[in-house]
């Protein structure tokens, strides 16, 4: 289609039905799914955005949320990329009846996550797993604009086999010298070289990626625990979190009204704590911004300590009452936290705490 006939032809309204015409395979339980307008109309959003798709999944139809994955700078089609969740009734549905030539009910565009709400010269994309999607979008606009982009894409996956959308970034990335792309996997694939990042995304991983966040807008998406480590991880480094914007793939946002209040816990330095170290009979007044470590050595007490930002793990003591605020770099375990195990150089007393030193 030209650009004089495109010209002529109207916007689709979600009052026609979308009709796939491609589905690409993306990754394990992954696959993008394409849609046009059986009446040749163009579709204008903007990227970020989502669509609801009605499914006639065995037992009736249900109404399902997915993010747009492909760009308004190209607007003969449109496409979701769906990956189907342990126990997912509609992803797997899709995946596994979704064929070129049916036709289904769609409602939107809408949402508020767009790189175009929040105009910066330079971008900070943060996402983990299907999360990608939004950013997918964004970072594909901004490619398109002809523009040298300022972009840096950081993507967590379980391995390198699940980045999903890996190729297609690279060949963007290829191009423009301004699209730095950075993946971190839990594990590797077996019998795969991996020589990236490895582990969970942490503090000095998003120093060595991105060593200007502090003067990017920032862009997250993935699953909600994810998205609460990002913002503990930047709020503990000062960023200025009136730059930061998320959206839940389980839950997109369609108006700014309908956006949640995140109330997150960040240590006060006028609020004060306390801490009372068991074994040695010794209480401490401190403030919210003291940690443990610096508290105990105020004391007179000694804990072994060594890096002292939470990534070699030697500070490590038990919590045995209160709570703490904890934004560590990977030296202790989920299965630690859960036996009550803090480590002492990057846990904030809040209010009162014991631990046994």
């Amino acid at each position: 289609m030209s650009a004089a006939s495109l010209s002529r032809t109207a916007a689709w309204k979600d009052s026609e039905p979308l009709e796939c015409v491609m589905v690409v395979p993306e990754a394990p339980n992954v696959a993008t799914f394409a849609f046009r307008a059986p009446s040749g109309a163009w579709f204008d959003y903007l990227p970020g955005q989502f669509l609801t798709l009605e499914l006639p999944v065995p037992g009736g139809s249900v109404w399902r949320t997915y993010t747009i994955s492909s760009s308004p700078s190209r607007p003969l089609s449109i496409s979701v990329t769906v990956k189907a969740q342990p126990g997912s009734v509609a992803g797997r549905w899709m995946l596994d009846n979704l064929k070129p030539g049916m036709k289904i009910k769609a409602v939107g565009p809408a949402g508020i996550f767009s790189t175009l709400n929040h105009p910066s010269p330079k971008h900070l994309f943060i996402s983990a797993g299907s999360g990608i999607t939004p950013v997918m979008s964004m970072a594909m606009y901004l490619w398109d604009l002809g523009a040298a982009p300022d972009v840096v894409l950081i993507n967590c996956a379980r391995r390198p086999s699940e980045i999903i959308f890996r190729e297609r970034l690279e060949h963007m990335a290829c191009r423009v010298p301004g699209l730095k792309l950075r993946f971190v996997v839990k594990e590797p694939d077996p019998y795969r070289v991996w020589t990236g990042y490895e582990g969970a995304f942490n503090q000095l991983m998003l120093g060595l990626m991105a060593p200007d966040y502090l003067e990017r807008e920032v862009f997250c998406c993935g699953p909600e625990s994810f998205m609460q480590s990002v913002r503990d991880m930047l709020n503990a480094l000062g960023f200025d979190m009136a730059r930061y914007h998320q959206e839940s793939f389980q839950a997109p946002v369609a108006t700014e009204a309908d956006a949640p209040v995140i109330e997150d816990v960040v240590p006060d330095a006028a609020t004060e704590a306390e801490i009372t170290f068991e074994s040695s009979g010794v209480t401490m007044a401190c403030a919210q911004t003291d940690t443990v470590l610096l508290v105990a050595r105020a004391a007179g007490l000694n804990i072994p300590s060594g890096c002292t930002f939470g990534l070699c793990g030697t500070c490590k003591i038990r919590k045995t009452a209160g709570e703490v605020h904890m934004v560590h770099n990977g030296g202790i375990s989920d299965e630690d936290i859960a036996e009550g195990y803090i480590l002492a150089c990057c846990s904030n007393p809040i209010g009162r705490v014991a631990v046994e030193v």
